[in-house]
């Protein structure tokens, strides 16, 4: 597995407007949920075409997290949308946004 891609600890508390997630590599992103549910990848947000965009709207409290298999995170708004499923890989690239803040540290053995 991919330290990059592999997270150790996902914390997203019932309320907060951030997903905290830690990958493998030491690496600590805290995600505002406004930006997770407007990057929304399922194809009811972002249609079929292939590049995805910020979309306005929605409801960005979180609801509930699980994951999906090996690859996913599916996150539950609070608008009921719950069709987004968040590759561990994806979530990883959406670290290296402006508005997501990020502690590199040194892997947790």
């Amino acid at each position: 597995m991919d330290p990059r891609t592999t997270p150790i600890h996902i914390k997203a508390p019932h309320g907060a407007t951030t997903t905290e997630i830690t990958w493998a590599d030491g690496r600590r992103a805290v995600y505002p949920n406004t930006v997770l549910r407007g990057l929304c990848p399922c194809a009811q947000c972002q249609g079929h075409g292939g590049t995805i965009t910020m979309q306005e709207g929605g409801d960005a409290d979180l609801r509930d997290i699980g994951t999906v298999g090996n690859y996913a995170l599916k996150l539950v708004w609070g608008d009921g949308h719950d069709t987004g499923l968040y590759s561990f890989r994806y979530l990883r690239e959406l670290s290296d946004r402006d508005d997501v803040t990020v502690f590199d540290e040194e892997p947790r053995g």
